[in-house]
């Protein structure tokens, strides 16, 4: 017989309750072997939505976990998050641990950043050095073929799951996961911006992921590791950028991690572009710090423009991440950023500012020092047009 749409309905709406009511058990939680009770029922239940696209049911139970049990929601996405970057898969009659991972880097450059396919040389190479300096000795290793822009990165929960299954798949099979550039979105253009090695690691079932969990080698150790060998192999493909590589870690951890490095990153650049393009030195540059709301604080917008002229060469966006609020030292953190680059002409800005964007091309409009929103754009002289940087 015929369905009613509405069991569907039904249907979802207890996957999602019972997503909260497991969570909110776990938050209350008063012992390990009750956690360890509970989180494996919540595993069951988040694994069998991600492998069956309960994408909608998920985000559900985040959205009103929110609000209504912060604590809850924290575990509900902690879960979550981890049950898509990980997996255990099966081969040759012995069970291994999957871990997606992330190796950003970030980069700046007045011409383009690349967001290409990467050849099978370089793949080599990189996985060779991953497995010298960042993995354990018994890790298997894939990689993506392709160097991802943050637009490119998998959209969703699902799409995670989906590229940690395969990736894991070939990784025990000794591969590359081949990726259709064609399928991707198109990159935005950026002045500075963030790049992506993702792949996957595969290790029998309780064996070490990471060479710090081996060795002697600390997190910072494999870090200098990492950039010293890893650089050198960038650099045909950034030819015309400058880059820093940052430490593989577990993908979401590490996409965070890159998210707050970038903006601090995104102000030297600036400063580095405007010396090389206009000859404009640190003590001859001024900053202005605006806070921008919607319905609260939002972000801040950050102008570049010499000390003598009411000109904006230059803006970077700071989002907010995370806890990040009014009450955070956000504008000390930008400030003491500036200061580290030479820059000594700094106004903050102390009252509201719309969340302002271009007519015409939708570009974030930056503040001068009266308070007005208006466009980043280079002296006529200089060919290259502004690019907004985040």
């Amino acid at each position: 017989m015929k369905r009613s749409r509405f069991s569907t309905r039904d249907r979802h709406s207890k996957e999602a309750a019972a997503l909260q009511r497991l969570a909110t058990s776990l938050s209350d939680s008063g012992g390990k072997l009750e956690d360890a009770f509970l989180e494996a029922q919540l595993i069951e239940r988040v694994d069998s939505l991600l492998a069956h696209g309960g994408e909608d049911d998920i985000n559900t139970a985040l959205n009103q976990l929110f609000e209504a049990n912060p604590q809850a929601h924290d575990e509900l996405a902690d879960m979550v998050e981890s049950r898509a970057e990980s997996h255990t898969l099966a081969f040759q009659g012995q069970d291994f641990d999957v871990l997606l991972f992330s190796a950003p880097i970030h980069a700046w450059s007045r011409f383009s950043i690349p967001a290409n396919t990467l050849p099978a040389p370089l793949i080599q190479s990189l996985r060779v050095q991953l497995g010298a300096h960042v993995f354990s000795r018994d890790a298997r290793i894939a990689l993506c073929d392709f160097l991802y822009s943050p637009d490119q990165l998998p959209r969703s929960f699902c799409d995670t799951h989906g590229l940690t299954q395969a990736l894991g798949e070939a990784a025990l099979a000794g591969k590359t996961y081949s990726v259709d550039p064609s399928v991707l979105p198109e990159t935005n253009r950026f002045l500075s911006d963030l790049r992506y090695l993702i792949g996957a690691i595969a290790v029998p079932r309780g064996a070490p992921l990471f060479r710090w969990h081996e060795d002697e080698m600390t997190r910072d150790g494999a870090q200098k590791a990492w950039a010293a060998q890893g650089s050198p192999l960038l650099e045909s493909l950034f030819t015309g950028c400058a880059w820093e590589m940052r430490l593989p870690d577990a993908f979401h951890t590490a996409c965070r991690t890159a998210d707050r490095q970038s903006r601090a990153y995104s102000l030297r650049a600036a400063v580095a572009f405007l010396e090389t393009m206009l000859g404009l030195m640190p003590p001859e540059i001024r900053v202005v710090i605006g806070p921008c709301y919607e319905r609260e604080l939002e972000e801040y917008r950050v102008s570049f423009g010499p000390k003598d002229e009411e000109a904006i060469y230059h803006g970077v966006v700071w989002p907010l991440i995370g806890a990040e609020d009014d009450n955070t030292d956000v504008v000390g953190e930008i400030e003491a950023t500036l200061r580290e680059t030479g820059i000594t002409h700094i106004r903050f800005l102390d009252h509201h500012l719309p969340l302002e964007f271009c007519d015409d091309c939708n570009a974030p409009l930056f503040p001068n020092e009266e308070g007005e929103l208006i466009h980043a754009e280079l002296p006529e002289h200089v060919s290259n047009t502004a690019m907004t940087m985040h």
